[in-house]
């Protein structure tokens, strides 16, 4: 099975970032890409007033952009997230889209864990604009393959990927747009972390450069196997990787080293306390 990570340097012009989109999710089908994953709020990044104005439904110019190009090329395509406006609601919520290669939207994942923190010298608060989902969310490629959806922030969660992992998920998807610091210091390392310890293929597509309002994402796109080998990793600008997963070699992982099989969770015992 061949995937595709496509990395962005998005910003405030939506009409910009989706022909881009469409070229590089164009590319990596012509590479084979059966599953194609974009980034996190690949339809626009900058202030939060340029952020509420390209807000939409996910029956939007967007998803349709998405559900008919994944329906032109055949492929299960991740939407990366887009900004959602849900009717009712004065937040937004970060939600990844899985199309699927007849062009129906199989799922919709909106971002469970806010980036409220201090990083590279810059105050992050998303929870201002947007509010946090409250379901974990896995779907199947048109092929039978199950993925499990995250964005992002996620990453730093490893529970909500072991939930994904002991639900059936054999790949992982990331959308991101993570930050140049974190990226450099910590990105490769969780990616190949939430690998490992799933025994899971993670398809991470992350931004690119700098963008709108000083933000700036750091590139390094991956693909990283079940035994946390990096199969693929973007260069530091916009572009597409592409490789094979072995899904015979990720059964053989998992039935010699059975991690996931041997997992006790009648013991495991949340604190009532978090001191933290």
């Amino acid at each position: 099975m061949r995937v595709a990570a496509v990395q962005l340097n998005s910003i405030a012009d939506q009409a910009s970032n989706l022909a881009v989109a469409d070229r590089l999710t164009r590319a990596a089908a012509a590479d084979g890409a059966t599953l194609i994953v974009l980034p996190e709020k690949w339809t626009a990044i900058g202030s939060d007033e340029e952020l509420r104005a390209a807000a939409e439904p996910l029956d939007g110019p967007s998803i349709r952009w998405a559900r008919a190009i994944a329906g032109e090329l055949r492929v299960d395509l991740i939407a990366g997230s887009i900004l959602e406006r849900v009717e009712g609601h004065e937040r937004l919520a970060n939600t990844s889209v899985h199309v699927d290669p007849s062009g129906e939207v199989r799922a919709a994942y909106r971002k469970l864990h806010m980036f409220d923190v201090e990083v590279g010298g810059r105050t992050y608060r998303e929870s201002e604009l947007e509010e946090p989902g409250d379901e974990i969310v896995t779907s199947e490629t048109a092929g039978g393959v199950e993925l499990g959806l995250s964005i992002c922030y996620d990453l730093r969660f490893p529970e909500l990927y072991r939930i994904l992992a002991v639900r059936g998920a054999r790949i992982l998807t990331v959308p991101a747009a993570f930050t140049l610091a974190t990226t450099r210091d910590h990105w490769e390392t969780l990616l190949r972390a939430r690998a490992i310890e799933n025994q899971a293929f993670v398809v991470a597509a992350n931004q690119v450069g700098a963008h709108p309002a000083g933000q700036h994402s750091g590139g390094r796109s991956m693909i990283v196997d079940p035994w946390g080998l990096v199969l693929a990793q973007a260069q530091d600008e916009p572009g597409h990787i592409v490789a094979d997963l072995d899904l015979g070699r990720q059964e053989e992982i998992r039935s010699r080293l059975p991690a996931l099989a041997n997992r006790r969770p009648e013991v495991y015992r949340w604190p009532t306390e978090v001191r933290a």
